[in-house]
């Protein structure tokens, strides 16, 4: 029987068998180490960063980065508008005017809203337009750190930044890193440089009705304006001061 075997094997007897096993567990368990190595350097690479923003604000996001980067390739100089300002500077109406528009459960989940997503689910098994589902959360981790994109690839780098955002910061905070890099406009970063593009004030004195214009445009001011917002745009702004009114105040934030 071991003669008809290959050359290979006639050399493994039932006696080294025990050998082979130690020498393929000893690899195995090298492999598992280098992968728990590299997962581990990966954590605290991306960690590090996230964390920090608990005490800093962010240089500039990816989003930024990657439109300054479009317009240079065509042969333009960028001339980005952003102001960072506090929390306490951006008026509540403004606060109260996004958390109704983009996500209305944000003070009670950990990143993601499950209804929302199971709605989009259905939504695209049934074929019809997909709503949004990410949460400012989400949205915040996008703009941070990633790129446009529906690739599983990348979303699941946006799953993972979101639990990162969620267990690093506070929702007041992830709300002021999210006021302060949203785009309002072409070039227009942030409720300060919107604000005073738009209306000619500080967001810190923005009206209902100017925040729920502001908060009409996201997460599409390329195709919204609050400039010159069309019926769709004012119809929206008008049902966002409507949620508003209907949440009452929102103390935490």
């Amino acid at each position: 029987m071991l003669a008809r075997l290959p050359p290979q094997l006639q050399m493994i007897s039932l006696g080294h068998l025990p050998t082979v096993r130690r020498r393929l567990e000893h690899r195995s368990w090298s492999i598992g180490r280098w992968v728990g190595a590299v997962v581990a350097l990966i954590v605290a690479m991306t960690a590090g960063p996230v964390l920090a923003l608990r005490f800093v604000a962010p240089p500039t996001t990816a989003f930024i980065q990657r439109n300054e980067a479009n317009i240079r390739a065509q042969g333009k100089e960028p001339h980005i508008a952003q102001i960072w300002v506090p929390s306490a500077a951006i008026s509540s109406n403004l606060k109260r005017a996004v958390i109704a528009s983009e996500d209305q459960k944000f003070l009670t989940h950990w990143g993601f809203d499950a209804d929302a997503i199971g709605d989009a689910v259905e939504d695209s098994l049934e074929g019809k337009l997909g709503r949004g589902a990410s949460t400012i959360t989400q949205q915040t981790a996008k703009n941070l750190f990633l790129w446009s994109g529906r690739s599983f690839f990348r979303k699941g780098l946006e799953v993972y930044f979101t639990i990162l955002l969620e267990a690093f910061l506070s929702k007041k905070r992830i709300l002021e890193i999210y006021l302060n890099i949203a785009e309002f406009g072409p070039n227009t970063y942030g409720a300060e440089a919107a604000s005073r593009r738009y209306f000619d004030k500080p967001a810190s004195q923005l009206s209902l009705q100017e925040a729920a214009t502001m908060a009409a445009v996201l997460p599409a001011p390329r195709l919204r304006s609050i400039a010159q917002p069309n019926p769709r745009t004012i119809s929206r702004a008008s049902w966002i001061q409507s949620q508003v009114l209907l949440q009452g105040a929102v103390d935490s934030l």
